[in-house]
């Protein structure tokens, strides 16, 4: 085991549910393992400033079912800047921190390749409701976004059948259509566009539900994964096409808010205390991750040459057969 005191542990980037219990079990664990633990704030802007809060047992002991990240988050341009990641690695050393927990996504991660050059041990924890980091199949958030957004389109589905229309709503996603397709397929969608499998065609789309209002139907659902296409012009299209009035619903930040589902919570909690255990065992710059629903790490510049996150093709195939 090596001989650690002091550690950091900070969020970046967006928030995801679930990043409040890796905090509360790094800070368990550590302690317990009688290392200090120093929380930063405002993600590596806070590393910058030096904006700091200390964190013991009793600040986190509650904070387990709670959404956001109780450090805050920021999404640092300065950081680009080696002038100001040596300064950030200088506050390091100045108040003798032996290593960073940074919890976040892709940018999180290529900010932690950065800043080892400055002779900073960083071990990162993938947290990003997008699920769009090659290196693991599990990312905290997406459990409890995919929930959010179904129950959101649940609801809009209902005002569809009453009305007789048709509801084109938008999730996040700009990379990775993995919501778009979990929610969909969790709510019955005529249709899921995702960046994965997007060709631009829309006459599939307009064209089967021409048909299937001749066969009777009066409502439809088209669930869109943000940036793959426009969804406002989606819907005024489908109304030019087919007649059927239609309305666009973007659910936006509420899926990244919320109480954390009990997966998020569990592998918030695991995730954060395996960090706590690559430090003690020695380990340098590795990214905890999940394979097969085990726990296990990569270096962190292994993990961002990957490219193993593809939409898996059965999933998809399974959202085509169920949307007939």
């Amino acid at each position: 085991m090596s001989d650690i005191k002091k550690i950091a542990v900070l969020t970046s980037g967006g928030d995801a549910p679930g990043m409040n219990s890796a905090i509360r079990a790094v800070v368990f664990s550590a302690i317990n393992a009688g290392i200090e633990v120093v929380g930063i704030l405002r993600g590596y802007e806070g590393l910058i400033d030096w904006e700091t809060i200390a964190l013991d047992i009793a600040t986190v002991r509650n904070i387990n079912n709670q959404g956001g990240t109780i450090l805050f988050t920021s999404r640092s341009e300065r950081f680009m800047d080696r002038e100001y990641r040596r300064l950030a690695a200088c506050n390091l050393r100045d108040n003798d921190i032996d290593a960073v927990i940074a919890i976040g996504g892709d940018g999180t991660l290529r900010g932690a390749i950065a800043f080892r050059e400055e002779g900073v041990n960083i071990i990162c924890i993938p947290g990003t409701i997008d699920r769009d980091m090659c290196c693991t199949e599990y990312t905290l958030g997406f459990d409890t976004a995919a929930n959010t957004a179904a129950e959101a389109i649940d609801r809009i589905r209902d005002t569809s059948l009453s009305h007789g229309r048709c509801s084109v709503v938008e999730v996040m996603g700009r990379k990775r259509g993995y919501i778009a397709l979990w929610a969909g397929m969790a709510t019955s969608a005529d249709a899921i566009i995702i960046p994965e499998k997007w060709d631009g065609n829309f006459d599939n789309i307009t064209e089967t539900i021409k048909r299937r209002h001749t066969d009777g139907r009066n409502s439809y659902l088209v669930v869109v994964a943000e940036g793959v296409t426009d969804a406002p012009e989606l819907a005024n299209l489908i109304k030019e096409k087919t007649g059927i009035d239609s309305r666009v619903s973007v659910l936006g930040y509420i899926q990244r808010g919320g109480r954390p589902s009990a997966k998020d919570r569990m592998y918030g909690s695991l995730m954060g205390a395996y960090a706590v255990e690559i430090i003690r065992k020695g380990g340098k710059n590795r990214i905890v991750a999940i394979k097969n629903d085990v726990l296990t790490d990569y270096d962190i510049a292994e993990a961002l040459s990957l490219n193993n996150n593809e939409i898996d093709s059965f999933q998809y195939e399974l959202s085509l057969m169920l949307a007939e």
